[in-house]
Formats: structure tokens, C-alpha cells, sequence
């Protein structure tokens, strides 16, 4: 399937590893042109050149802190008008949420609800004007059904969630679409970060937990970042104008819904 956006240009935050570079690599695939985001330069790098080696795009790098204003600066200075957003900022700590002060809370805010906020309100007229954009925004299943672990994932998010419900119809008629992906258990950085955290809660080790988690899993194991980078790209293709506002829930069936 030709997704018909051959030229376009997209940031993608978050694009050096994990499930950003996965969307990264899908829309360098039908020939995207990127600005990838992350703080690790040497790995955006690293990144960027096996971008431009294997799909022939331009692939310019950013190595800024999205949460920050002057990250956020430096990234629209290089792309001031992206027909694609893709927004994905690392998920905070787990814990008890007893044990999180104000500097937490407002970190994790900033992180996965602000920079992305942000990121949408500086550039979701240029797309208007233009009569194309698509905006996806990387969250959590969490969404779907809340972790006690993750308390501030879940507010942060949260969030985001509730402010992208009220905005998405808005840009509709414009051919500018807003949906969210609510990742559950992907073979990332993150999930070995969570297993780690609910294991020492348990008081058993990493690897049974990690059974336990992917063994009760309906899919009987951890979803594949290509998996998401391949949804990612279809919401941002030709094809994707009449989905937006959308939750669309990706977690091998671990919490089926009927709404």
C-alpha cells in the first residue's frame, strides 16, 4: 500500500531508540524526510545514519530536551512547519505515588504533557493552512486502564489524553488529524525499566517477572517496536484522514474493551 507521503517532512521525538525510532524507520519507509529528537546525540547519530543509508531521505538531528522551552526552540528552529508530529517523551519513574514531591510531578508533567502540548499548539496552524497534518502522540495502555505503579505516567498522560479529546475535532475539516498511541508491553528500554520496578515490589527476581507479565499477556509476549512504528505510519498516511481523536489501544489484548 502506497500511504501517499512520499516528501513530507516529519519530527519525530524520542527518535534515536525504542518505539520513536521505530516510527522514525516506518515513515523514512515511504519516504519521509525526518527531524529525529532525542538528548543522546551520539545515538541520534548513530540513528540518523542508518536512516539515510537504507531509505534515502533526508535525516537532520536534534539533540535537545524536549521538555524544556529552549529544547522545544531549537527543534522548531530546524523544522518550523512539519507535516508531521510524532511526540514521545520517556515515561517517569514508577513508584508509590506516597513517595513523589512536587518537583516529581511537575518533571513528569513537563515530560509527557507540556512538551508535547507545545510542541501541537506551535505548529498545528501551519498544517491547518496547509490543509494536511497528522499528529500522533506515543502514550501509554495505561490510559486504557491505569497502573498503581505509574502514578505519574498516569497524570501526566492523562492529561494530554483529555486535551487532545477536546482539540482533534477542531482541525478535523482541515485534513489534520490528532490520535494517540497507547502502547502496552513493548520489547523497549521501558519495559525491562517497569519489570524492574514491579519485581522489586514483588520481592521476586526480574526474569520471573517478566514471565509472569508476557505469560499473561493474551499474545504471550512482548509487542515488536516495528509493530507500533507500522500503525504510527498509517495514521500519518493519505489514508489516515478520517481517524483522529482516537485512542487506539496497542497491547496484545491484555485489556479488551468493548468501547
Amino acid at each position: 500500500m502506497d500511504l501517499g507521503i512520499r516528501g513530507r517532512t516529519a519530527i519525530v521525538c524520542g527518535g534515536s531508540r525504542g518505539l520513536g525510532l521505530a516510527c522514525a524507520t516506518h515513515l523514512a519507509g515511504e519516504g519521509v524526510n525526518l527531524l529525529i529528537v532525542a538528548r543522546d546525540k551520539q545515538a541520534l547519530e548513530t540513528a540518523a545514519r542508518q536512516l539515510r543509508d537504507d531509505f534515502n531521505v533526508e535525516v537532520d538531528t536534534v539533540a535537545a530536551d524536549v521538555s524544556s522551552e529552549e529544547g522545544r526552540n531549537i527543534i522548531l528552529s530546524a523544522c518550523p512547519s512539519p507535516d508531521i508530529l510524532v511526540n514521545n517523551g520517556g515515561g517517569p519513574p514508577a513508584g508509590d505515588f506516597r513517595t513523589f514531591k512536587r518537583e516529581d510531578w511537575m518533571a513528569a508533567i513537563d515530560t509527557n504533557m507540556i512538551s508535547a502540548i507545545e510542541l501541537i499548539r506551535r505548529t498545528i496552524d501551519s498544517m491547518i493552512a496547509a490543509k494536511f497534518g497528522r499528529i500522533v502522540n506515543i502514550t501509554s495502555a495505561a490510559m486504557r486502564v491505569p497502573l498503581t505503579m505509574l502514578p505519574l505516567s498516569n497524570a501526566a498522560r492523562g492529561g494530554l489524553t483529555a486535551m487532545v479529546s477536546g482539540l482533534a475535532p477542531t482541525c478535523a475539516a482541515d485534513n489534520v488529524t490528532i490520535n494517540n498511541l497507547l502502547p502496552g508491553p513493548f520489547d523497549t528500554d521501558r519495559l525491562t525499566v517497569t519489570i524492574r520496578a514491579a519485581a522489586r515490589q514483588a520481592g521476586i527476581s526480574e526474569a520471573q517477572m517478566r514471565s509472569q507479565r508476557l505469560n499473561s499477556n493474551p499474545a504471550r509476549r512482548a509487542g515488536r517496536p516495528d509493530e507500533l512504528g507500522a500503525m504510527c505510519a498509517f495514521l500519518c498516511s493519505q489514508w489516515g484522514g478520517y481517524i483522529t481523536g482516537q485512542n487506539i489501544l496497542m497491547d496484545g489484548g491484555a485489556n479488551p474493551t468493548t468501547f
